[in-house]
């Protein structure tokens, strides 16, 4: 069974020189929950997600998933797997050998690589596309690409940031589903990074509102008929 991990965020600080990019955070992310940080360009939503995947580290604070602290282990040592906004898919491979790539680094098999490839495959929905480039795809097919690629290595948490942003409208609605059918069938913990209201709304479980390096508000989507989060108190 898929291990499910809960993350906490506990005053967490970061500084870039004499910018206070994240001024004491504290989130908790709960188990097989997809949760969204929504906000404006340059409020620390991405330099949060980065800390969270190990690629950054905090210069005060501590990060826990479940019980464990975190904090200064790599992204390979803590499980999480970062999903990048321009998708970071090597042009020279095939999508098959993109999607392999992870599973080959940790030696596995051959064959063990092979079912796990197609089962991810079929789960993007992209089976028979297994011997072509990432040029011949289209960028919503890229971007299913790129999400085989990081849950076929089954990590403890998924980070998407702004995993979106380079679709057109139409894709844009086609793959915020799929992102969510994919959660839902995998149950694994996703945090989602997004500058967009509409999308955070209708793709997450929770929504942790970031402006200038603090979290204002954490709460559920609205519901028909309502205009603002529904807040909860804390984290």
């Amino acid at each position: 069974m898929r291990k499910l991990v809960e993350v906490r965020l506990k005053n967490i600080v970061k500084t870039f020189g004499e910018t206070v990019a994240l001024k004491g955070i504290d989130l908790h992310i709960k188990h097989g929950e997809l949760f969204t940080l929504l906000g404006p360009s340059g409020c620390g939503k991405s330099t949060t997600l980065r800390i969270i995947a190990g690629l950054d580290f905090p210069d005060s604070g501590r990060i826990f998933f479940d019980d464990k602290d975190v904090t200064y282990l790599s992204s390979s040592e803590r499980g999480a797997v970062l999903v990048f906004q321009n998708y970071a898919l090597w042009p020279h491979m095939t999508v098959y050998d993109n999607i392999a790539y992870g599973l080959k680094i940790k030696k596995l098999p051959k064959d063990e690589i092979d079912r796990k490839v197609k089962w991810a495959l079929k789960l993007v929905k992209l089976e028979g596309f297994e011997d072509r480039y990432p040029t011949q795809l289209s960028g919503g097919q890229q971007q299913r690409v790129a999400i085989a690629r990081a849950i076929v290595v089954e990590p403890k948490l998924l980070l998407l940031d702004e995993p979106l942003s380079n679709l057109d409208a139409k894709l844009r609605l086609e793959m915020r589903s799929e992102i969510r059918r994919i959660q839902r069938e995998l149950g694994i913990t996703v945090l989602y990074v997004t500058h967009d209201q509409e999308e955070a709304m209708a793709i997450s479980d929770r929504i942790a509102v970031m402006n200038v390096g603090t979290v204002e508000q954490v709460g559920t989507p609205k519901v028909r008929g309502q205009d603002k989060l529904n807040s909860s108190k804390g984290c």
